[in-house]
C-alpha cells in the first residue's frame, strides 16, 4: 500500500535555534533554498519566531516551521504562540516536544489538533522508543526520533535505532513521516541514516557550528539525495 504521507521524502530539517539570529539566519535559508533545489531534497527550516516572515519571503523551495506554538485560542494569552500568527507570518508548520520545548501527551494532543484544524504540517519529536509509540497515536505529519543523549554530541544514531524506531512507527501507521535524528555532524552521518531506511535526518549543530555552515549544507543534502537514490535503486 502506498504511504501517505504531506511531505515527499527524502527530507532534511535545519533548525538553527539560537545559534544565529537577524540577518545570519535569513542568509542562510536562502542557502538552504538553492541547495534544496540543487539536490531535489525538501527542506524543514525551523526558524525563530522573530524570522519567520522574513524568511518565508526570501525563499521558495524550503518549508518554514515555527519552533513551537500553543493551543490557545484567539484572545487574552499574554505572551502564547498564537497559531493564526505563526501562519499568517508564512509558516507551513511547526515543531512540536522537542527536548527544549517538552509537552504533556495532553498538550500535544490539543496542540496537534489546532495546527490541522489550520493545515499546518506537524514535526513532533520523541526521544525514546515508549514515548514514539505514544506519539505515533496522535498522528502527526511527522516524526524527530531523536534520542536526547546524543543532541549536540556528534554521535549520531546506529543502525539498530533506526530500524527499530522505523518498526515501532510503521507498527501504528505507515503515512507518518520518519526523520531520525541527534548527532547528525557531517554528510557520512545523513547518508547512514537514510541508508537504513529513513524519511529524513536533521541537523543543528552540526551546520551552525561547522567551520563552513553553508558547505555542510550543500554536504548533508547530498549525501541525502545519494543515500535514497541508492535506496531506490534496489527496489
Amino acid at each position: 500500500m502506498e504511504r501517505k504521507l504531506r511531505l515527499k521524502p527524502p527530507f532534511f530539517e535545519i533548525g538553527p535555534k539560537n545559534y544565529m539570529y537577524g540577518k545570519d539566519i535569513v542568509d542562510l535559508a536562502r542557502v538552504a533554498d538553492a541547495a534544496a533545489e540543487k539536490y531535489d531534497v525538501r527542506v524543514i527550516y525551523t526558524t525563530p519566531y522573530a524570522n519567520i516572515k522574513e524568511v518565508a519571503q526570501n525563499t521558495e523551495n524550503i518549508y518554514v516551521f515555527a519552533p513551537h506554538m500553543d493551543y490557545a485560542p484567539i484572545g487574552k494569552g499574554l505572551a502564547n504562540i498564537l497559531p493564526e500568527s505563526i501562519k499568517e507570518a508564512g509558516a507551513k508548520g511547526v515543531m512540536l516536544n522537542h527536548s527544549e520545548k517538552p509537552l504533556s501527551l495532553v498538550a500535544l494532543r490539543q496542540t496537534i489538533k489546532r495546527a490541522r484544524g489550520l493545515d499546518l504540517m506537524t514535526i513532533v519529536c520523541a526521544d525514546s522508543i515508549e514515548e514514539l509509540k505514544g506519539v505515533s497515536v496522535l498522528q502527526p505529519d511527522m516524526i524527530v526520533a531523536e534520542p536526547t543523549e546524543l543532541i549536540g554530541t556528534g554521535n549520531a544514531a546506529d543502525v539498530s535505532y533506526v530500524t527499530e524506531s522505523l518498526d515501532t512507527i510503521f507498527s501504528i501507521s505507515k503515512d507518518i513521516g520518519v526523520l531520525i535524528g541527534g548527532g547528525i555532524s557531517n554528510g557520512g552521518d545523513a547518508y547512514r541514516v537514510i541508508k537504513a531506511g529513513a524519511d529524513a535526518t536533521g541537523s543543528s549543530s552540526g551546520i551552525f557550528k561547522a567551520s563552513d555552515p553553508e558547505k555542510m549544507i550543500y554536504e548533508m543534502l547530498e549525501a541525502v539525495r545519494r543515500a535514497w537514490d541508492e535506496r531506490e535503486e534496489k527496489k
